[in-house]
């Protein structure tokens, strides 16, 4: 009797684990973005300090301007990783200024002081948006810059309006999301369940504007071999920069004011051929 008895309840405890993984991966797909957006909410006056001013306005808010005092040589748009906020970008304002750039960091929808929800389709339409804003308020060549999640919303963005858009810098890029998810999953089936691709190869076949792709040599969150798998699917101008003993976050520590005028040189100079 017993012996009858136990495949019943080896089925119906196999069924109980289906069941409970089924649930959890359904979970998973629901509450994803809280993994992949972490967003800093905070009001238009704690971003704007320090040189910093809301732009177009506080009212009308896409993000932060710093100017040149000078002659100014054009404009660098930079879209930002998934943490924190605009504001917590300063630093590149503090190396582009100086050598001449207006620098916008923008903002994505559902940070900072901006109303909406991240997402793939959201943050590359409004970044889209926030282009062709800065292109209709400012004259000279208008360059594109991105990190990390940031950078992927950069390529949808940049591919969009290529018209307008004079070159790419991306750091600490990825080929494709997925890659980066089945890396820190590998239990998961991430490419089932993820809802936002962020397919930076695919943005960025034909785009035809000059890319610089820029790694960090000791990355753990973005390996820099997915920043070089989207580097060498680039067809075009390009080039590859390696920011040596870097890694994901502490990357702008490693570099100078020389290392920036040869990312944003390059492609300008690229442009230039």
């Amino acid at each position: 009797m017993a012996s009858r008895a136990f495949p019943g309840r080896l089925v119906t405890t196999l069924l109980l684990l289906a069941v409970v993984a089924l649930l959890f991966l359904a979970a998973i797909y629901r509450w994803q973005d809280r993994l992949l957006y972490i967003p800093d909410r905070a009001p238009v006056e704690r971003l704007a300090v320090d040189g910093l001013r809301a732009w177009p306005s506080a009212q009308d808010f896409r993000g932060l301007v710093a100017e040149p005092a000078g002659t100014v040589r054009g404009t660098v748009v930079v879209f930002h990783g998934n943490a924190g906020h605009a504001g917590h970008r300063a630093f590149f304002a503090q190396a582009l200024v100086p050598q001449g750039w207006r620098v916008i960091l923008a903002e994505h929808p559902g940070y900072g002081p901006r109303g909406g929800a991240p997402g793939e389709a959201s943050l590359v339409a409004d970044a889209q948006a926030t282009l062709a804003r800065a292109h209709e308020a400012f004259a000279g060549p208008l360059l594109v810059v991105g990190e990390s999640l940031g950078a992927a919303v950069a390529a949808g963005a940049a591919a969009g309006r290529r018209d307008i858009v004079a070159g790419l810098l991306l750091i600490t890029p990825w080929d494709r999301l997925a890659h980066v998810a089945s890396l820190h999953y590998p239990w998961l089936p991430v490419r089932w369940l993820l809802r936002d691709g962020y397919d930076s190869v695919a943005y960025l076949a034909g785009f035809g504007r000059p890319v610089v792709v820029a790694v960090a040599e000791h990355d753990r969150i973005v390996p820099a071999r997915l920043g070089r798998a989207l580097y060498a699917a680039l067809e075009g101008p390009k080039r590859l920069l390696v920011i040596e003993g870097g890694g994901h976050n502490d990357w702008p520590e490693r570099l100078d004011a020389a290392w920036w005028r040869e990312a944003l040189g390059a492609a300008l100079d690229e442009a230039a051929r």
